[in-house]
């Protein structure tokens, strides 16, 4: 039985080390505000729109730092407040991109990870279970598709990976309710608003009409 949890854990220390290489951070001048994603190997970095942006606009200064410590200056090439996600271009090539699973069917009770920079400690994992999916969950009542998690995620974490046991990109971490239950973007979100934003041109969205409900907090 010890040599069982010893290859589990050994194999979760796997999953999270190569999830991680993917996995970038976000800067507002001096400060780290949040995690982003490596979408595409060609400077593509995706991350929660709250991360970059508020209702006054963007914010100033920001910049990716990748996991090896390189810094590069980010353009924000568009971002939409309400749906809360962001894509961003820094000037890198051969990037390692993650691996996201844009169809996969979530079931309460499968065990998933989030990943981010939670209180500015970097690459730091939680884990738990989907309580549920889709755009009609109890718990919220903004009709947007999303993953519920019994999973305890901290300020930072947002923008960070949701990724199942198979190392597969499953969602982006958004925010919580009360102590327990977290958020997550799922990756067909992300993937859908990216498309639009590379072959579109979506504008910037500031949506300062929007109210997330008053009883979560964005991570």
């Amino acid at each position: 039985m010890t040599r069982i949890w010893q290859q589990i854990n050994q194999a979760q220390a796997a999953l999270v080390e190569q999830v991680g290489q993917s996995v970038v951070r976000i800067y507002s001048g001096d400060d780290g505000i949040g995690a982003g994603m490596v979408w595409q190997a060609d400077g593509i970095i995706v991350t929660n729109a709250h991360v970059v942006a508020d209702r006054n606009g963007l914010r100033q200064n920001l910049a990716v730092e990748l996991r090896d410590g390189a810094l590069f200056d980010a353009q924000v090439l568009g971002y939409d407040l309400r749906g809360d996600v962001a894509v961003l271009h820094i000037d890198e090539n051969n990037l390692a991109p993650v691996s996201a699973k844009y169809d996969v069917q979530l079931q309460p009770g499968q065990y998933v990870m989030a990943l981010g920079h939670p209180w500015g400690m970097v690459d730091a994992v939680t884990g738990g279970v989907v309580i549920g999916t889709g755009n009609n969950l109890p718990e919220l009542r903004d009709h947007r598709n999303w993953i519920a998690l019994d999973l305890k995620m901290r300020p930072g974490h947002s923008g960070g990976p949701l990724f199942n046991a198979f190392g597969q990109i499953v969602g982006m971490n958004t925010m919580i309710q009360g102590p327990e239950v977290s958020f997550a973007i799922p990756a067909g979100v992300i993937q859908s608003y990216v498309d639009d934003v590379l072959t579109q041109g979506v504008p910037d969205t500031q949506a300062a009409s929007y109210q997330p409900d008053d009883d979560v907090t964005l991570v």
